[in-house]
């Protein structure tokens, strides 16, 4: 069966069971009978928390939310407390190649398709907010531009929830009586910073602030301009007063889950949001979280910058790694990783010590690789895997979360409590008050294992700027391919004496860091020549078929 098929033959409980399972006393907002928006009410409880990351993974994903969801069920079925805290699936993806972020097979989220489409309406809500501080904007300057902005330095720019190349770079205001005329270019919603700033508020006045510090523009004169100036914080924040409530849903097993916000990790920070997290732990002994792609991006932001904002301390790391993922970094192409090579399988392991290093001997954090296994590994590609694991001495679990008998998943789910109770060493990468260069290379030579960083003159530019104004003092995200270490997508496996280039510095200080973009890194994606989207069917009745 398909995971549409799975998730609708199960019946699930009412979101009202599921909130007296979480033990969320206060009045729950019902959209339907599945879903519901939790007001910002805490627990008591300061419940154990659980990384899910990855190696850098093939096109198609790696089944990290699916590896998510079936732990969680695993620890729950253990008779322990337990919630997930996920990120909500962008419209990007679903139509394009990779699909949903609800899990897959026996491992689901649901219900699954209103989850990936318009999933209570927070999406639109940021990208409606983001836009409406577009064309306050753009009104501005229309209306005698008092704050005189220099329409050829505006850094705020508009964004939608679909994959698009056209918008990455248009002409707005044409046509003469439309205002000034001017260079725009659309983002994807996911790495805007409305989301960013989504994910790393703590409550609904820090949002406020946070909305109010997005720095718009400079003027003539080569100051900032922001947001407050606009007089658009509260705009925005009433689209977002119900966004910013986390989404309660429950798995195929009906465990609760928090599904809140979802920035890209490539091109943003990808995590979801501080408040369901830390609500999620309030309400339960563990947590189960993921951060997207591979340690390299998603895991590295989650430590040096949601954890840092949100005065968070991660207990346990599981590193998830497919057969699949090695072969492609031992150099077999995509389309064949389905035929059998152990060979090939060896040699991409050394993908997967790269991410280990990263996790246990930079973040100091006890950790355990699970193996996701699919239907076409073969016995010599397992043995291969843990042959070499038990060689090195590393704690593995071999489990099929997606499989009705999620095989495997209860031995890992016991092991993954057991490393909560170690000694943790966690601690950051980098000193937050060290330059803008220092921070971006002690990513790229401790987790990137590059040997040196490239600037370029435009990104020297900005980096004096943001010195000049004391704007220097943040976490740096670092926009990056998913697919390498590197900053070349064909890179793969554990490249070697390479550089990153960093051709662009860009500051959103309403989220509270420094993007620095490596490479040829693009912030709106576009589709495939055969994108999901193609392949999707609804009926009369609203059945929806082909949604993956």
């Amino acid at each position: 069966m398909t995971d549409i098929e799975i998730a609708h033959k199960t019946k699930l409980k009412k979101i009202s069971k599921i909130a007296k399972k979480l033990k969320y006393k206060n009045k729950i907002i019902n959209y339907g009978t599945y879903k519901a928006k939790l007001p910002l009410k805490y627990g008591k409880k300061h419940g154990k928390l659980i990384l899910v990351t990855a190696i850098n993974p093939t096109k198609l994903g790696i089944g990290k939310t699916t590896v998510s969801i079936g732990l969680a069920d695993a620890i729950n079925k253990l008779g322990k407390k337990v919630c997930l805290a996920l990120r909500e699936p962008s419209l990007g993806p679903v139509f394009g190649i990779k699909g949903g972020a609800t899990g897959g097979g026996y491992s689901q989220i649901a219900p699954m398709e209103d989850i990936n489409l318009h999933f209570n309406g927070d999406f639109h809500a940021v990208t409606s907010a983001n836009n409406l501080l577009c064309s306050m904007i753009d009104n501005h300057i229309y209306q005698g531009n008092e704050l005189g902005i220099d329409c050829e330095k505006i850094l705020f720019h508009r964004c939608i929830d679909l994959n698009d190349r056209a918008l990455r770079q248009v002409t707005v205001a044409e046509g003469g009586k439309n205002g000034v005329p001017r260079h725009e270019e659309f983002t994807i919603t996911a790495a805007s910073e409305i989301m960013s700033i989504m994910c790393l508020c703590t409550d609904f006045n820090d949002l406020k602030k946070r909305l109010g510090n997005i720095m718009v523009a400079l003027n003539y004169k080569g100051e900032p301009v922001y947001a407050k100036d606009l007089k658009a914080e509260d705009g925005m924040a009433i689209l977002l007063k119900d966004a910013i409530m986390p989404n309660l849903v429950q798995t195929l097993s009906h465990t609760p889950a928090l599904v809140h916000m979802g920035p890209f990790a490539n091109i943003a920070h990808g995590c979801n949001s501080i408040i369901a997290t830390k609500m999620a732990q309030s309400y339960s002994d563990y947590v189960v979280t993921e951060a997207g792609f591979g340690a390299d991006l998603g895991a590295e932001k989650f430590f040096d910058i949601k954890c840092r904002i949100g005065n968070i301390l991660p207990n346990a790391v599981v590193i998830v790694v497919t057969i699949g993922a090695l072969k492609l970094h031992g150099g077999v192409p995509f389309e064949q990783l389905a035929n059998p090579n152990p060979k090939a399988v060896k040699i991409g392991l050394e993908n997967l010590y790269a991410h280990i290093n990263t996790i246990f001997n930079e973040f100091k954090l006890p950790f355990i690789v699970a193996i996701n296994k699919y239907k076409t590994d073969t016995y010599d590609e397992l043995e291969i895997i843990q042959s070499e694991l038990d060689k090195s001495d590393i704690t593995f679990v071999v489990c099929d979360v997606y499989s009705k008998e999620k095989i495997g998943t209860e031995c890992l789910a016991k092991k993954v409590l057991e490393i909560c109770d170690y000694n943790n060493h966690f601690k950051y990468l980098y000193d937050i008050d060290s330059t803008i260069k220092s921070k971006i290379k002690e990513i790229a030579t401790r987790v990137y294992g590059a040997k040196g960083v490239k600037f370029t003159d435009n990104a020297n530019s900005q980096i004096d700027f943001l010195v000049k104004k004391h704007l220097d003092k943040l976490p740096v995200v670092i926009a990056k391919t998913q697919y390498s270490l590197s900053d070349d997508s064909k890179f793969l496996n554990r490249p070697k004496n390479f550089y990153i280039t960093i051709t662009d510095i860009q500051i959103k200080k309403g989220a509270g860091f420094i993007v620095a973009v490596a490479g040829n890194m693009l912030l709106m994606p576009g589709l495939n020549k055969t994108p999901n989207v193609i392949n999707m069917r609804i009926d009369n009745n609203f059945n929806i078929e082909g949604l993956i």
